[in-house]
């Protein structure tokens, strides 16, 4: 697409990697750009054509305040979020890159599951939509095909021993060290913080970290599966799933661009991931897509995401943060969607307790998801959406800070 355009011309003219960077940035730019003007000018006119299809939300009754009056809102808006995403990324991205690839594949698969159960919950009058071990079993699918991309593919690499020689203009003169295939990944708040998933059957003997699959498999589909529910217990007022999820996307860029560039990698000392800088250009179409879709999704909202943009985003975030070598950064940076899958957990595994051991059960929380437990407290749920992002907000600082306290 115009991204080959991009490239004739790095080439045609032997940019430096300063000049390629700037090409990146424009581009990342112009990806963000497009996909603010898709959601917010197109997203309208999806919108009108949801209502037109009777697309409307069925809500149930739980209570809580105003909860009757969102009864018919249009849902199914995820399309909105997947269609701001997707054509600037065809658009403005290297479509080869493995890492991208990787992307595209992950927002269609999420959002077909989530279009399946929204589609089944409008047009087939069931509220329970697809059966939760359908959408478990399309999570663990992409979880294993991401994990065995991850491991298996030749281009997904790290640079082994990166000491580069850098200019004082900030150009690359010399690199040194190879590319090899690593399952090494960045632990939080320690200062030799790489570990590497092979230690964990290390004890085996030598030879035994071939089999390092074995284990980072497995913590894939895991981590997939986890952030994916996670996104899609937290769609449940207005504004508070695409906010919250801009939030924890922009940081994810910030670690794409670091940890994809080599100056910067060099100079905060981290591990430095070739090819991953292409997914800013994703990263920003991404977040562009969900605050053109906030415009929409806030208090009163206009449109709901459904399970085909709540399933997405949690796979999207997901399958970005192991791609960058960050997944276990996910319980504070999604701390939102930590809180509130927790919350369900606990709820549930105390009522179940208690109504075995007294013959009642008996709740910690009014409601669960969390959100519905300060509605029940009385809260409008502006006030809720806006503290939740405030929270976000301070997450995503504390995550970014780990770059240089270790």
């Amino acid at each position: 697409m115009l991204t080959y355009l991009f490239e004739y011309l790095e080439k045609q003219y032997q940019l430096p990697g300063a000049s390629l960077f700037q090409f990146s940035t424009f581009r990342a730019g112009m990806a963000i750009l497009l996909s603010l003007i898709i959601a917010t000018a197109y997203g309208k006119k999806i919108i009108l054509f949801l209502q037109n299809q009777q697309v409307g939300e069925t809500i149930r009754d739980l209570g809580l305040e105003g909860q009757k009056q969102k009864a018919g809102t249009p849902t199914m808006g995820g399309v909105i979020i997947i269609l701001a995403t997707l054509i600037p990324v065809l658009l403005f991205a290297r479509l080869e890159n493995i890492y991208i690839i990787l992307l595209i594949f992950t927002t269609l698969w999420m959002g077909v599951i989530g279009f399946i159960d929204d589609y089944i919950k409008v047009f087939k009058k069931n509220k329970e939509g697809l059966k939760g071990r359908f959408k478990v079993i399309g999570q663990v699918v992409l979880g294993l095909l991401v994990g065995a991309v991850l491991y298996f593919h030749p281009e997904v690499t790290m640079r082994d021993h990166n000491k580069t020689i850098i200019t004082e203009q900030f150009t690359v003169e010399e690199v040194r060290g190879e590319e090899i295939k690593s399952t090494m990944t960045t632990v939080p708040f320690f200062k030799n913080n790489e570990f590497d998933y092979g230690s964990f059957i290390s004890w085996m003997g030598e030879g035994a970290k071939e089999y390092a699959w074995l284990i980072f498999i497995p913590i894939i589909i895991l981590i997939v599966t986890a952030v994916s529910n996670g996104a899609n217990l937290t769609d449940g007022i207005d504004g508070l799933a695409a906010g919250t999820s801009a939030i924890i996307v922009f940081t994810l860029g910030v670690f794409a661009l670091v940890s994809g560039n080599i100056i910067f990698s060099e100079y905060l000392d981290i591990m430095y991931i070739p090819r991953v800088g292409e997914l800013l250009i994703f990263i920003t179409a991404f977040v562009g897509a969900l605050v053109g879709f906030l415009w929409y999704n806030t208090y009163p909202a206009q449109v709901f995401m459904g399970d085909t943009g709540s399933l997405t985003i949690g796979g999207v975030i997901a399958v970005i943060a192991i791609i960058v070598r960050k997944e276990l950064l996910i319980p504070v940076l999604c701390g939102i969607f930590f809180a509130e899958s927790l919350s369900v957990m606990t709820q549930v595994a105390y009522f179940k307790y208690t109504k075995k051991k007294f013959g009642e059960g008996r709740r910690i929380f009014l409601m669960s998801p969390l959100h519905h437990h300060y509605q029940k407290k009385g809260y409008h749920e502006s006030k809720i959406v806006t503290r939740f992002w405030i929270v976000g907000i301070m997450l995503a600082v504390v995550t970014i800070v780990t770059l240089k306290v270790r």
